[in-house]
């Protein structure tokens, strides 16, 4: 995956004009980095400025570094969240939500509803209650919802009408169910009852619409999935503390040729040096919010007889080393540099059909280096 990476760097954006043979390569190369995220095509970026939904910055922030490297691989159950906002725009409590680009890969583990509870109504005389009952359902039957088995009860709770702020509600089940059968989407249906359970006209209490009310309050299907896609190869984890090394920018290489150059790196032990990855020299700035950039890292250097520790030799390596150092077998080499542990990122983007994407991709970032 790092190799692919490193092609990539090496091709992205050349010196001078390059010929038809190097262009080629260079869009294979950007074929294959675009398979290491998931992708056949990188999505369009959204027609107009768009801002994302906050609670995806704050998962993102909650999840990764400013590198996007990921901080800790247990905050997410799975390795992908998606964002939804409601297709409806109306005033009434009726939502709707497109869930087409969920891939049929996909696993889903959980789904809520998040609602912005608006201040409640200031109504005329004294306020009989300080909780009213909100439900959510899952519409079965658009035109009739109110029918018997005209819906299904999702959740349910009591909410104060004494505050305003986000109401989160678990509907994994119609999410379920509509992306088994995306005809069976009819979108969601919420009420406000007293607390003996009758409707309240006016109901006291609203939630924000996407219609009349400010972006960062429009209402928002969450969705944590995961697509299946593991690295396993390495050790994997969050940096120690989570806090990893500051990102650096490839430094710009001597003149090839110089024998003493050449000399000096071979000399040079095993260790990581920054690989920086440039997401808008790539030309990838205009669908990915977040990180801009990150640091891969490569491995570097030669792996001597004898292998110390410090060059965290596998036994295998050791006992190799010894051979080639010996001539005891002909055709060994000494054992190589590479990464010997690996971390995830995370990019927070804009898929085809401009809703916010956080996913986790293992084994991108070169934790250590060692001679294996």
């Amino acid at each position: 995956m790092l190799g692919t990476v490193l092609l990539l760097l090496a091709l992205a954006k050349p010196a001078c004009p390059s010929p038809a043979g190097v262009e080629s390569r260079r869009a294979e190369a950007l074929k294959k980095l675009l398979e290491v995220f998931g992708m056949e095509d990188p999505p369009a970026p959204p027609a107009h400025f768009k801002k994302p939904p906050q609670y995806m910055v704050d998962l993102f922030n909650t999840v990764a570094n400013a590198d996007g490297v990921t901080k800790n691989p247990d905050i997410l159950e799975g390795n992908t969240v998606r964002s939804f906002l409601d297709r409806t725009h109306s005033e009434e409590m009726r939502f709707l939500f497109v869930l087409s680009s969920v891939a049929k890969n996909e696993k889903i583990l959980t789904a809520e509803l998040h609602l912005f509870r608006l201040w409640p109504r200031v109504t005329d005389g004294p306020k009989r209650h300080h909780f009213c009952q909100v439900s959510v359902y899952q519409v079965l039957e658009k035109e009739n919802p109110d029918t018997p088995g005209g819906k299904k009860l999702l959740a349910a709770r009591l909410v104060s009408l004494q505050t305003s702020g986000w109401e989160v509600f678990a509907i994994t089940p119609a999410v379920r169910d509509w992306t088994e059968d995306e005809s069976s989407n009819q979108g969601l249906l919420v009420t406000v009852q007293d607390l003996g359970g009758s409707p309240l006209d006016p109901p006291p209490l609203q939630f924000a619409t996407g219609r009349d009310h400010h972006e960062s309050k429009k209402p928002l299907l969450v969705l944590f999935t995961d697509d299946g896609r593991r690295g396993a190869s390495l050790p994997t984890g969050g940096f120690p503390g989570g806090s990893p090394p500051l990102p650096a920018k490839v430094p710009v290489p001597k003149p090839a040729g110089s024998r003493s150059t050449r000399s000096l790196d071979r000399l040079q032990p095993c260790q990581r040096h920054p690989l920086s990855v440039d997401f808008e020299e790539i030309g990838w700035s205009g669908w990915i919010i977040s990180p801009r950039g990150y640091n891969a890292f490569h491995c570097k250097g030669s792996c001597p007889f004898p292998l110390g520790e410090n060059m965290r030799p596998t036994n295998h390596a050791t006992v190799q080393s010894i051979i080639n150092a010996l001539k005891l077998s002909e055709g060994v080499s000494t054992p190589c540099c590479v990464p010997d542990k690996l971390y995830s990122i995370n990019l927070l983007y804009f898929d085809d059909d401009e809703n916010v994407v956080l996913k986790q991709y293992d084994d991108m970032v070169a934790g250590s280096c060692g001679c294996h």
